[in-house]
Order: C-alpha cells, then sequence, then structure tokens
C-alpha cells in the first residue's frame, strides 16, 4: 500500500453498515463529560437520539434534561425500578469506575445494550462479573473511542499493509495536570474505592495500553513499571506518576508514562523495520497523525473531529452494530484485557519486578 492510497478519504467510516435508524440512549451519571461532551455528540449523531438522563437525584436528572432537549430525567433508584424503560434502547454508563457494574447488571435485566465507559470497572474481578452480566443477554460495548478515531484506523490500516515493516516498538505518554482541571482533591478520581488501582494509569495509561493492542493486533505477556505519588492530594493511591513497559507478543515493547499532575501531553509513536507512525497529539482529540518512510513525511490533521468528533463516531459506530446486529470490535473481553494488563502493571511496580500478564 502507497501512503496515498493508506491516508485516501481520510474519515471515511470504512465500519459503517447501516444509513438508517435510532438508537435511543439513557445516559448515566451526569459529570462534565456526559454533559458537555456526549450529549453533544449524541446531538451530532446520525443514528443516536438522548432519551432519558440519570443522575443522584431525579431534581437534579430533570434540570439538566430540561437544559439540554431530554424528555425525560430519573434517578439512579428509579432506573433500577425500571422507570421510564420504554424510552430507550441503550444506556451509556458514564458513572465512577467502582459503579459501573450495578447498572451494567441492571441494563442487562431490563435487555438494554450497554456503551460502557473505560475502565470497566474498578477492578479485574468485578469486570469479569460485568462482562459475565452482559455475555449472552445483551450486546456491550467498552467504550474505547480512539478505536473509531479516524487517525487512529487509517494508521491501523498501513501497519497491516506493512507500510512500516515490522513493528520494532511503541512510546507513548498520557498526562495532564487533573487538579487544575477539576480543582477537588476530594474527587472520585482520586479517591481508590470508586477509581480502582490507581488513578493515573487507570484513567490515562489505558490509552496507550489499548491504542497499542489495537494497532499492534497483539496482547501483552509482561509488564514492568516504577510509580510515585509525592503530591498531598495524591496520597491514597500509589500513581501520581507512572512509567510502564509492557512487552507485546514478538517481544514489541510498549514504554509508556501516565500522570495525572503534569503538563498536558499525549503523544504515541510506533517504530517499524522501515518507517514509523506519530500519533501527536493522540489522545483528547484532534489526533494528528505523523508519517515517516526513507525521504517521505506526512503530515494529516483531520480538523473535523475534536473529542465531541470522536464521542460522535464512538455512538454512532455502537448503534451501527446494535441496530444491524453486527459483531463489536471494542466488546467486554476487549476491556476485561485492559483490566489484566493495569493490574499486572500495578503488581509489577509493587514488587519492583516482572509480572506476567
Amino acid at each position: 500500500m502507497d501512503l496515498a492510497t493508506g491516508i485516501g478519504d481520510f474519515s471515511r467510516r470504512d465500519w459503517q453498515r447501516i444509513e438508517d435508524g435510532e438508537l435511543r440512549f439513557a445516559l448515566i451519571g451526569l459529570g462534565w463529560w456526559t454533559v458537555d461532551v456526549a450529549i453533544p455528540a449524541i446531538e451530532e449523531s446520525d443514528l443516536c437520539a438522548t432519551a432519558v438522563l440519570v443522575s443522584s437525584s431525579t431534581e437534579k436528572a430533570e434540570r439538566i434534561a430540561a437544559e439540554n432537549g431530554v424528555e425525560t430525567g430519573i434517578s439512579y433508584e428509579e432506573f433500577h425500578d425500571g422507570e421510564a424503560a420504554e424510552e430507550y434502547d441503550a444506556v451509556y454508563v458514564g458513572t465512577p469506575n467502582a459503579l459501573h457494574l450495578e447498572y451494567v447488571e441492571t441494563a442487562a435485566e431490563y435487555g438494554k445494550a450497554v456503551l460502557c465507559e473505560k475502565p470497566l470497572e474498578a477492578t479485574v474481578e468485578r469486570a469479569e462479573k460485568l462482562v459475565e452480566a452482559a455475555e449472552g443477554e445483551v450486546p456491550l460495548m467498552t467504550a474505547y473511542r480512539m478505536q473509531t478515531e479516524p487517525a487512529v484506523r487509517r494508521a491501523r490500516e498501513l501497519i497491516e499493509a506493512g507500510f512500516v515493516g515490522e513493528p520494532v516498538s511503541v512510546r507513548s505518554t498520557n498526562t495532564q495536570p487533573l487538579l487544575e482541571m477539576i480543582p477537588d482533591p476530594d474527587q472520585w478520581r482520586l479517591n481508590p474505592d470508586l477509581a480502582g488501582y490507581g488513578a493515573s494509569v487507570m484513567d490515562l495509561g489505558i490509552y496507550s495500553i489499548n491504542t497499542a493492542r489495537y494497532l499492534l493486533d497483539r496482547e501483552p505477556v509482561l509488564a514492568r513499571a516504577t510509580m510515585r505519588s509525592d503530591d498531598e492530594a495524591f496520597a491514597d493511591v500509589p500513581d501520581e506518576v507512572a512509567e510502564f513497559t509492557l512487552t507485546f507478543e514478538g517481544e514489541v515493547p510498549l514504554e509508556a508514562t501516565a500522570s495525572q499532575n503534569a503538563q498536558e501531553g499525549t503523544s504515541l509513536t510506533l517504530i517499524g523495520t522501515e518507517g514509523s507512525i506519530e500519533l501527536d497529539p493522540a489522545f483528547h482529540g484532534e489526533a494528528t497523525l505523523h508519517v515517516s518512510k526513507g525521504d517521505v513525511r506526512a503530515e494529516i490533521e483531520d480538523t473535523g473531529i475534536d473529542a465531541t468528533g470522536e464521542m460522535r463516531e464512538e455512538f454512532d459506530y455502537f448503534a451501527d452494530r446494535v441496530l444491524s446486529g453486527g459483531d463489536i470490535g471494542p466488546d467486554g473481553h476487549e476491556g476485561l484485557a485492559d483490566m489484566r494488563a493495569i493490574r499486572a502493571i500495578h503488581n509489577a511496580a509493587d514488587r519492583d519486578g516482572t509480572v506476567d500478564i
């Protein structure tokens, strides 16, 4: 494959099977991401509609529903009781990690398809229960928006076609100043009872892990890691800053940095025997693809895709699969595999050694 062929029609939806139809969503958990990104993304989508909002109180849900032109707002308790169940076909679970399981179990009970935010849950064991609750009952997708991001999909196609030769290594960074973004030291991402194993690898490192798995189409088999937490706000979590290496099948390493207390930076570079592919920025919207092979250099930026655009693609992909009955790529088992890698990374840091995955 030459470069022009590989990046032609850059934003094409190579996954799309249907043109018409509508999947009605109940959005569970009305944090800033759901309100500021997910709701606008659904509004921009071709195959989705927001039908119900679910929050800690009926009053809050109804208020935000009214502000966003959504007809119905209900509480978490009312959701579990089946209130408004006839008004939606699928749920988007955007609560803190440790609360995902209960909402997926209820959605499965009512026969509703599930799009669940990553990581799937707070621990591997709870993620296993979540996958089991949906399996054979309802479609389940882990919300990996990078897998429907055009830059990432074009990168994977080039890699599969041998454009960079054999993969040699991957380097990735995902960092952000969490407390500048959300100035609350008591927020759930810094609470291990809600976040899970830690703050940075669970929330940010997972992008490096899953995107590398997707691009390489290989699984990690070994983990090594170092972590530290110095800032008082990170006293309850081990990974204010985390450096980890995953060794993939074929001895291909991913060397990654994740931190919730650093300047924002997102990138991923895959080096091959004949060329390289870089995403920079990579994970926070507006992904830009850089390609290098011999004397050839190219930079491709899709200015029509930001974080909301990435979520639009993710929602439409999910709706396309549910409405057409097609297989879902980033399913529950995909999310479970990343949870096992994250657990291994934390175990490796605790043991100061190498851990099998």
